[in-house]
């Protein structure tokens, strides 16, 4: 018998019958009863107080506020994925326009130098995002990898208003994790940001240097 057999048999067998699990009280990080426009208004308060940007856009027309994006960051060459919605109505609406679209779809040994030398920009959908901590949640698929968040100079992402969640711990309850946990979920809080010594923040080191939130409304825009 292994060493953790007979851990685990001890406790099995404890005199005083089988461990169970104490009561938890999670009301500390949840509860908070912010309305629709509050969460809005702290996420974009909190992304945008570590250098993201946040744009807002109906939903019929956030493409063109993409195409604007693009042009004024001068994004020549962008990777995005194509099975996505996000990424299918990107590619339609950009068809026409000079900016490149890089297929993320190949294994990343087949184009690895090319993402981190020459791509300018990724595109990706996301889950939602969390009002406490202006933090977006993304659940990377093969059709949208991980790396095109995290490698390119500036990575865009387009969000929901109505998919802002109070909190973290709202996100893990209303989307079921305990049943079905993601492996590989992504929460992002701004550009790429790392700490010297001094607590001195420095953009960019490790990642993306710039970070675009596109808000896609259902209803009217905020002004």
């Amino acid at each position: 018998m292994s060493s953790r057999e007979t851990i685990l048999k001890r406790l099995r067998e404890r005199s005083d019958g089988p461990l169970t699990a104490p009561a938890s009280d999670f009301a500390v990080v949840t509860g908070r009863g912010w309305d629709a426009s509050e969460r809005l208004a702290r996420f974009e308060q909190l992304i945008g107080s570590v250098h993201g940007e946040v744009m807002h856009t109906t939903q019929a027309g956030w493409t063109e506020t993409l195409a604007k994006v693009l042009a004024a960051k001068g994004i020549a060459r962008l990777a995005l994925g194509r099975e996505h919605p996000v990424a299918a109505e990107a590619r339609r609406a950009l068809a026409d326009h000079s900016v490149e679209l890089v297929d993320v779809d190949r294994d990343i040994e087949a184009w690895q130098r090319e993402q981190f030398e020459s791509v300018d920009a990724g595109l990706t959908s996301t889950r939602g995002g969390i009002a406490e901590t202006g933090s977006l949640w993304l659940w990377p698929t093969s059709d949208e990898p991980r790396l095109i968040s995290l490698v390119p100079p500036t990575h865009i992402a387009v969000l929901d208003a109505d998919s802002i969640e109070d909190t973290f711990f709202d996100v893990v309850e209303r989307n079921a994790w305990a049943q079905g946990m993601p492996t590989n979920a992504l929460l992002i809080s701004g550009p790429s940001k790392t700490a010297d010594i001094e607590q001195t923040l420095a953009y960019g080191v490790h990642g993306p240097k710039a970070l675009v939130v596109i808000v896609r409304h259902t209803g009217e825009v905020p002004a």
